[in-house]
């Protein structure tokens, strides 16, 4: 078993590496190409064949505590953007427009699917897929946003509101998901609980941010202990794997479930510490490069989990299509709006709706939750999500590059590998060594 995970991690990561070389050929985003290895070596293709990801005892699933991990990592990363010396300058405009685009979107695809239901009728499309699809729409997907703003050294006025909007997206999202799901069980039962529809969902966020605060006052009281960077580096990873953990725990107390986020735990756990710690950002940008080969096997593991499957049944593609294009309209135009009502520059407006349209972890999530349902409203619901995703996940990516390009915030001659700055250093020094001799 440990010689089958071991061999089917390093053909994960050398596959995303490799294919890496040719996405940079073609000018896409390195972790498009992570994504797209995932699927060549997943359970529909080189997973048959036992070459990666099998669909029996080595499935993507298997792996699923690297995965959280990679995300409490993301997490804890994007916390470092909410820096109070940030926030005074873009905090009203991020949360003005995270809130409104995340609503705007959700209200947009809840009334196309809403129609579609009442136009091809409940049995086939019912009407509580529609309303539980519209929260799933307002999600955005941090972690690739993330990897396209690092790999790219992306900096300007939509990098700085991007980040905090994703985080402010995500926390939304899981509020209007958990009302919408109960809304959608009291249609189809005809029973209102106040408590799953709005108690629940609040207590989770609360309880998130209470949790990742707590875990980052502690992260601050150890880490002045410790004085080397690898041990610097070695608490940062306790505490992020402690907060991933503690945020799995769920308990119930008659109809009250107290549960967590562990995404919005740990990245408030980044932002206390960036806030009080002194040392934060050195720290940070030790701990991405130490976390550079675990977010290239999330991302090949994400990709060999999506399910082509989705593509024979007709009527989830049709329905997928419409959610994919009424959820683009919503981001671009709700970020587009409540950007201008912000006052912000011509440039953000227009291109920063199409860097929110990378969509993955929190929308599964949310698509597996809905499975508990209990009928075939939860299977739809996840079909249909896996789908958008996989169309998502693979184009997202590359549209958050170009919008941040045309926006000004990525330099094309920004970006110089090692082995170039390395040749570059040699020469000027061969010159320099050159020009004394000839003195």
């Amino acid at each position: 078993m440990t010689t089958t995970v071991l061999l089917t991690l390093s053909i994960a990561l050398l596959a995303g590496l490799m294919l890496s070389r040719l996405a940079k050929l073609v000018g896409l985003p390195a972790v498009t190409a992570y994504l797209v290895a995932g699927v060549l070596i997943g359970p529909f293709l080189l997973g048959r064949i036992g070459i990666g990801f099998n669909p029996t005892d080595n499935s993507p699933e298997h792996y699923k505590i690297l995965c959280d991990l990679a995300l409490g990592f993301i997490a804890f990363a994007i916390g470092n953007e909410f820096r109070l010396s940030q926030l005074k300058k873009i905090g009203r405009q991020a949360t003005i427009i995270g809130v409104f685009q995340a609503l705007f979107t959700g209200i947009v695809v809840d009334v196309a699917l809403i129609s579609f239901s009442l136009i091809v009728g409940n049995d086939v499309f019912p009407m509580s897929a529609a309303i539980i699809l519209g929260a799933v729409a307002t999600a955005t997907a941090p972690a690739a946003t993330l990897m396209v703003v690092r790999q790219y050294k992306a900096k300007g006025q939509l990098t700085d509101l991007l980040l905090p909007i994703v985080a402010l997206d995500d926390a939304v999202g899981l509020v209007v998901f958990a009302i919408s799901f109960g809304v959608a069980k009291s249609i189809e039962t005809g029973v209102v609980d106040i408590i799953s529809m709005v108690v629940n969902p609040l207590l989770e966020v609360v309880l998130s941010i209470v949790l990742g605060a707590a875990m980052g006052g502690l992260f601050t009281f150890c880490e002045r202990y410790f004085h080397s960077n690898s041990k610097r580096i070695a608490i940062s990873v306790a505490f992020v794997m402690a907060t991933v953990a503690i945020s799995g725990i769920k308990l119930s107390i008659g109809s009250v479930h107290i549960a967590f986020s562990s995404l919005l735990s740990c990245m408030m756990l980044g932002t206390l510490f960036c806030n009080i710690c002194d040392f934060s950002e050195d720290l940070m940008n030790r701990a991405e490069k130490w976390t550079a080969p675990l977010l290239v096997l999330f991302f090949v593991i994400s990709g060999a989990e999506l399910d082509l499957g989705v593509f024979a049944n007709l009527t989830f593609v049709l329905i997928g299509l419409i959610y994919i294009f009424f959820r683009s309209v919503g981001k671009y135009f709700g970020a587009g709006i409540s950007a201008r009502m912000t006052n912000c520059d011509g440039k953000t407006s227009k291109y920063l709706g199409i860097t929110l349209l990378p969509q993955a972890g929190v929308a599964l999530g949310m698509a597996s939750q809905a499975l508990s349902f209990g009928s075939d409203t939860g299977k739809m619901v996840q079909s249909i999500t896996l789908f958008a995703v996989l169309i998502y996940e693979i184009i997202g990516p590359f549209l958050t590059k170009m919008a941040l390009t045309k926006s000004g915030d990525i330099k094309p001659e920004g970006r110089i590998s090692r082995r170039d700055e390395h040749a570059e250093k040699k020469r000027l020094e061969s010159e320099v060594k050159a020009a004394e001799e000839a003195k």
